[in-house]
């Protein structure tokens, strides 16, 4: 059978957005173990770009993305948990998702239920699952706690937002501009703070009656640090899981001891997603939120697969909220 043509975004070297290539491949048969998706929208996230600049190592030439929602076309000899005709989603296939094609290893797809737009889970599964971790693993959020969450009106930032209010917390959000205070607003923040006029530590223990805060979720990095440390009361927990404005400096242990016998996790989603029942599990959850109303995902960018430079040039300057996606 004549293999189709996938048109694919290529990235030969690191760089800019302007390494981002658009070109025209034959795609391979799946092998035994994986799964050809024809790909329905594919998600852009900031992980994509620290691939692309080789802040995260990847050997060149390859397809970016690991984010998508598609159907499935057909299936290697051993692949049994799906069909042709399935919609499927993954946030985890590490990369081949900016393309028009995918064959993506079946422990790596989940299956998406009925009554979900494909662009939306493509643009929510990465961001989804990460606040499900970090929400209900990492820490476990309850009605009877404070939490900062820094980039509340990004694409992370706003799933969480809603996602910690459902479970009844208190939330005080961060951002870096006017416009996106309102955004954190409408999330529902119960408190906004733009760290680009304010000192968020001083309003953080105002806010909290010198107490400070049992965990705070950063993924701005050096901007926020060490400030985050700073807001939280004695053996709180800093989860630094983002950069968007460069990594956390290196710093000596001894700074968590001096500031409350702190701790600190740097985690990743890969790490909480094993195996394809634990996958399928964080997945499932997410999709219940969502389903429910409690989370609200909005895609706020759709570029075509040759705009994908652009999108990156977009999401780097910090233009866009929410999801941004790629649709072939």
């Amino acid at each position: 059978m004549r293999q189709p043509v996938n048109q694919a975004i290529v990235i030969s070297k690191n760089g800019g957005p302007e390494v981002l290539q658009l070109t025209e491949q034959r795609l391979r048969a799946p092998r035994a173990d994986e799964v050809r998706v024809k790909v329905l929208a594919s998600g852009v996230n900031f992980v994509d770009i620290y691939h692309r600049v080789g802040l995260y190592k990847t050997p060149v030439p390859y397809v970016p993305g690991g984010e998508m929602c598609g159907v499935v076309e057909s299936v290697g000899k051993n692949v049994e948990r799906f069909k042709a005709g399935d919609v499927v989603a993954t946030a985890t296939a590490g990369s081949g998702c900016y393309a028009t094609f995918a064959n993506v290893a079946e422990s790596k797809l989940v299956k998406v239920p009925r009554g979900l737009d494909p662009e939306t889970v493509a643009g929510m599964m990465l961001k989804g699952m990460t606040a499900q971790y970090l929400l209900r693993q990492v820490y476990r959020v309850g009605p009877e706690d404070t939490i900062l969450i820094h980039a509340a009106a990004g694409g992370v930032g706003q799933i969480m937002v809603q996602w910690a209010k459902a479970l009844g917390a208190t939330v005080i959000g961060t951002v870096g501009s006017a416009a996106k205070a309102k955004r954190a607003e409408a999330l529902g923040c119960d408190h906004v703070i733009n760290y680009s006029r304010t000192d968020f530590v001083k309003v953080v223990r105002k806010l909290t009656g010198g107490e400070g805060l049992p965990v705070v979720y950063d993924s701005v990095g050096a901007a926020t640090f060490p400030g985050s440390l700073d807001c939280l009361k004695p053996f709180g927990l800093f989860v630094s899981y983002g950069n968007a404005s460069g990594p956390v400096p290196p710093f000596s242990p001894a700074l968590l001891a001096q500031k409350g016998s702190l701790f600190m996790t740097r985690p990743t989603l890969f790490d909480f997603v094993r195996t394809s029942q634990q996958l399928q599990t964080v997945a499932n959850e997410l999709f219940k939120v969502v389903k429910q109303g409690k989370v609200k995902v909005e895609v706020t960018g759709r570029y075509s697969l040759a705009e994908a430079a652009q999108a990156h040039a977009d999401l780097e300057a910090r233009k866009t909220t929410g999801s941004i996606i790629l649709v072939p």
